[in-house]
């Protein structure tokens, strides 16, 4: 990860950590980036957090004032930014959103052509140039007369994903009572649209945005309050999605939580049944749980592990041509549907799996058994050397042998913060709770641990 940029692009507290002179300077480069052949063509979305606004005003001057055009889809998705950038030829896409952050924190989203995330070699270009400009060393040309970009209108963008989506559904939902909790976010009129249209029944909560309720209390960080909807109003499913709808996660007709790795393997073995699966092969993250690899070992479906994050999901699938993969945090990417997680497009293939195999979700999703996870942050005086450190390898290598095949341990760095994150799975929860204490009391006994967050 870069100085500015991470896995899910530049992301921070409004005006503190990303300000919006930080957009101008990112709208900028891009205007001159890709501006170097011709006039550049920009596509951009926002969720609805109040600074979206603010940031979108910046990103266009910049984009402008280095001869870009900027194409506004107001407020949206990230992934119809990521579906119009590649459908309508855009040098590039920007989604101004911070996901499932609070309202105070925002982030800048970069797309390629193709609709994917953003390459390293942009990326470093990007902040290279920022690093330019707090020194006062500011080379980029302005644009000059006829030369000056310009916004344009472009909610039509939105409404052809819209339409889109619609056509991806196999059958009717007429008679479908489906429940939709849209976060105060990027879903609150789209959603309804789509599932309207379909012929369900539609139940909408969490639709109505202040810039400051995104994702309070809802959306698929909340998932209880739309797993009591659900049972309150009778419904045979829910989703949730999160602030820019990415991701989501559902809730079956009984109120069952169904994570992402349920929603994986509710469609793979759709897929699957049908011949879709292509290689037969699903790519998960490194912290799907082990309910999901029994279900799909008695499948015979095959799977990968990435590190997590949606980003490297996503580059596996592209290098070896698998076309389902996701993380447990609901970010599913069909691959011959789109390059990114799609929080409403997996709603309407679960609904697909749901209506050709004439099963209620909770019948679909019950091969899964979850085994309880426990993880926990753990501050160290140095991520390598407490990693390397022989009693924690031999400790971890113990717990191991005594978990068999009942169980595993994971530990790995966190990105941006002197923190180990160590999680136990295991068949209960004490079992989990004594195996991470274990992994904790060897750091401690090799003297790196700093505290227990």
């Amino acid at each position: 990860m870069g100085k500015y940029f991470g896995t899910d692009g530049f992301r921070g507290e409004a005006n503190v950590d990303l300000t919006v002179m930080h957009a101008f300077q990112i709208g900028r480069y891009l205007g001159w980036f890709y501006g170097r052949e011709g006039k550049a063509r920009v596509v951009i979305g926002k969720d609805t957090r109040r600074s979206s606004y603010m940031f979108e005003a910046a990103l266009c001057a910049g984009l402008t004032a280095s001869g870009a055009d900027a194409y506004l889809l107001h407020v949206t998705t990230t992934p119809s930014v990521s579906y119009i950038a590649r459908a309508d030829d855009f040098n590039c896409g920007i989604m101004i959103s911070a996901s499932h952050n609070p309202y105070f924190d925002n982030g800048i989203k970069l797309i390629n052509g193709a609709g994917e995330k953003m390459g390293d070699d942009v990326l470093d270009g990007i902040e290279a140039y920022i690093d330019k400009c707090a020194a006062g060393a500011d080379e980029l040309p302005y644009a000059k007369d006829s030369a000056i970009g310009r916004t344009i209108d472009y909610a039509a963008g939105r409404n052809r994903y819209i339409g889109f989506l619609i056509s991806l559904a196999t059958r009717s939902y007429k008679g479908k009572k489906i429940g939709l909790d849209c976060a105060n976010g990027s879903t609150w009129m789209m959603a309804k649209s789509v599932f309207d249209a379909l012929g369900a029944d539609t139940y909408v909560i969490s639709n109505n945005p202040d810039g400051l309720n995104i994702n309070v209390d809802c959306g698929s960080t909340h998932i209880e309050k739309i797993q009591q909807f659900v049972l309150e109003k009778g419904l045979d499913v829910g989703f949730a999605f999160d602030g820019d709808a990415d991701r989501c996660l559902a809730v079956d007709e009984k109120g069952n939580i169904i994570t992402g790795d349920h929603i994986l393997y509710v469609c793979g073995k759709y897929m699957y049944d049908s011949g879709m699966l292509g290689n037969k092969k699903i790519v998960t993250t490194v912290m799907s749980n082990m309910g999901l690899y029994k279900a799909l070992d008695a499948l015979g479906i095959g799977y990968e592990k990435t590190k997590v994050g949606d980003k490297y999901v996503a580059e596996n699938m592209r290098a070896n041509g698998h076309i389902l993969g996701g993380e447990q945090s609901g970010h599913i990417i069909f691959g011959r549907l789109a390059n990114s997680g799609d929080g409403i497009l997996t709603a309407i293939k679960i609904m697909e799996a749901m209506c050709e195999s004439k099963q209620p979700l909770s019948v679909l999703a019950s091969p899964v058994v979850m085994y309880p996870q426990l993880l926990k942050n753990v501050v160290v005086d140095d991520k390598d050397a407490t990693l390397d450190c022989e009693c924690v390898k031999a400790a971890v290598k113990k717990l191991e042998e005594t978990l068999g095949d009942d169980g595993r341990v994971l530990l790995r760095k966190s990105g941006t913060e002197p923190v180990l994150r160590v999680m136990v799975e295991a068949i209960d929860e004490e079992k989990c709770e004594k195996g991470v204490e274990f992994i904790i009391d060897a750091m401690r006994e090799c003297g790196r641990l700093i505290r227990v967050k």
